[in-house]
């Protein structure tokens, strides 16, 4: 753990390589990837003293809500530029990642480690629900868009479709957060408040202070990737979906497989499917309303490629998540999964 710390050395480096044009694209990209790192491990120790004093479900919620806080920054600015097809390729990208990768990493690395993991169905199946009704009411525009020339809704339309299903699914979200939160955790509370090794105050202003360090550095990482990717003659499909997401959301990759290798399950799933839900219900639905807003509308319509990996995503998302129990293999097909979805995005002209 001192060397990880040893590494917040990279923090002002990566900095200032980016502001003074120091090393190229790639270089800046490799040091803020690897200033992520302890800072992530920062955030991760943060978010298991908080969960001590809140329970793994507001713990995990609140992970996913600061993890999630960069991306809806950089999405923002993206959209802002106009760069809607880019923003929703990197949502997709994101519901998958969280699924799939982190999930993946966080089941195979608790699973080696400790055998079979168990967790409550009753939150993980209510998680899994959300998220394939979710990724249902992504698909509907889309569908909808391709319908027959007499059938088919206008443009104007299909924007009024989008703005429509935001406010609902913004609702939607609210009500899964009161269903989720009034669940209670007084018995965890009681039980871990014992084990608690920092007060509540400085978990808190560590994790509100590594949130803002990870959004800096998340902002010159992605900075990096598109023109680095694009001089290996990457695509801007496969840069979108594959790495925007698997970079920018690398606090949270480091974060759910630490709880996972400390066999807390709970929270690593909260931290996992949480963080993609909240892309789909509450990120995405924000953004649809701020392109309105900043004149630059964005509908949800996504394209086939992209549909494809969600609703993969979302049904092995339910068939992992419906018995309460997780072993290394499950983790390994999640990852399997997404190298193929990352092998097919490749080839995509």
């Amino acid at each position: 753990m001192k060397f990880l710390y040893a590494l917040l050395v990279l923090v002002p480096a990566a900095l200032i390589m980016d502001f003074g044009g120091i090393g190229g694209h790639s270089a800046v990209f490799v040091v803020s990837a690897l200033a992520m790192v302890p800072l992530a491990a920062i955030l991760g120790r943060a978010t298991e003293e908080v969960a001590v004093f809140t329970g793994p479900k507001i713990g995990g919620l609140l992970n996913a809500t600061l993890g999630n806080a960069a991306e809806l920054i950089i999405t923002i600015i993206a959209l802002r530029e106009g760069l809607t097809e880019v923003v929703k390729a990197s949502i997709a990208g994101s519901i998958i990642g969280n699924i799939l990768v982190v999930l993946g990493f966080s089941i195979l690395v608790g699973g080696l480690k400790h055998g079979t993991q168990t967790f409550d169905p009753r939150v993980a199946g209510a998680n899994a629900t959300m998220m394939a009704l979710a990724v249902i009411a992504l698909c509907i525009p889309a569908v909808f868009s391709l319908g027959g020339e007499n059938i088919r809704p206008s443009e104007q339309d299909i924007e009024r479709l989008s703005d429509g299903m935001a406010v609902v699914l913004i609702v939607l979200y609210a009500l899964y957060l009161i269903f989720t939160l009034r669940g209670g955790d007084s018995s965890h509370k009681q039980e871990a408040h014992k084990a608690s090794s920092m007060k509540l105050s400085l978990a808190i202003g560590l994790l509100a202070g590594s949130t803002i360090a990870i959004v800096v550095m998340s902002e010159v990482l992605v900075g990096a990737i598109a023109p680095t990717a694009e001089s290996w003659g990457l695509t801007e499909l496969f840069i979108g979906v594959m790495l925007i997401p698997l970079v920018g959301n690398i606090a949270e990759h480091f974060v759910a497989v630490q709880v996972a290798a400390a066999n807390k399950m709970d929270l690593s799933l909260g931290i996992a499917v949480g963080s993609g839900l909240q892309i789909a219900l509450f990120v995405t639905p924000v953004l649809v309303l701020a392109g309105w807003a900043l004149g630059t509308p964005m509908t949800l319509v996504f394209n086939s490629y992209e549909l494809m990996g969600l609703i993969a995503a979302s049904l092995i998302a339910v068939l992992i998540s419906v018995d309460g129990e997780s072993h290394w293999l499950e983790g390994a097909q999640l990852l399997a999964l997404y190298a193929i979805l990352g092998m097919a995005f490749y080839f995509v002209p």
